[in-house]
């Protein structure tokens, strides 16, 4: 009998309609894909990712901002929700509030975040006009490690998206977004199955072997 590895624990967060989730879910409906969406946490009630995740039988929490005195407690609060599934990876999937210490001290070096350009051009909430208004030839997706800092994390993919003529901002993100979920649900599919480190800001994959009963590696970090 194989004695396969076990899938990886995935909390997600987001606060929209969950269309990435939802690529998610579907691969994970495969073994062999490596991930097990053990989550899925929101700062909103009535988000689309809450019935995604419901329908798909997944533990839902909602961490809402105005519930908290301070931004403090409210950091320290998602902090304590997320570890409460005891996840391998956490992956921010249009989670619209950054995240604060207390999370990036427990989960450090396994938080996934997404941006829509191609990082490190045009950082920021602006990332597509940006890029419009820039004159780019080529845009796309990143996906990155989190870090202190707002999409400074070092990179673990990209995908390119072309950026044609009469594009605007809604028909170009459209078209990011469409890859973006793909380059997502990929990724999130090597690190698990794969594991990943990093060296100085180069993230790679397959260099730290997993175990059936090991949690991912956190990156480690050289000079």
């Amino acid at each position: 009998m194989t004695n396969a590895p076990r899938s990886r624990r995935v909390v997600v967060l987001a606060s929209g309609t969950g269309s990435t989730l939802r690529a998610v879910i579907e691969a994970a409906r495969d073994e062999a894909f490596g991930v097990r969406i053990v989550g899925v946490v929101t700062d909103k009630d009535g988000v689309g990712a809450l019935a995604i995740a419901r329908e798909a039988g997944i533990p839902t929490a909602v961490v809402r901002l105005a519930d908290f005195e301070s931004r403090a407690l409210w950091d320290e609060a998602v902090a304590r929700t997320v570890a409460t599934f005891d996840p391998d990876l956490v992956l921010l999937a249009g989670f619209m509030r950054l995240l604060g210490e207390p999370s990036l001290a427990r989960f450090g070096g396994r938080i996934l975040n997404t941006h829509p350009a191609l990082l490190p051009a045009y950082p920021g909430a602006r990332g597509v006009r940006d890029a419009l208004a820039g004159g780019a030839k080529v845009t796309g997706c990143t996906v990155i490690l989190v870090d202190a800092g707002v999409d400074t994390g070092p990179i673990v993919a990209q995908a390119t998206v072309e950026v044609l003529d009469d594009d605007t901002e809604s028909t170009l993100h459209a078209r990011i977004k469409e890859v973006e979920r793909g380059l997502v649900t990929r990724t999130l599919g090597r690190m698990a199955r794969e594991g990943w480190t990093v060296t100085g800001r180069t993230v790679r994959f397959g260099t730290a072997a997993l175990t059936p009963d090991t949690p991912p590696p956190a990156p480690q970090e050289q000079s």
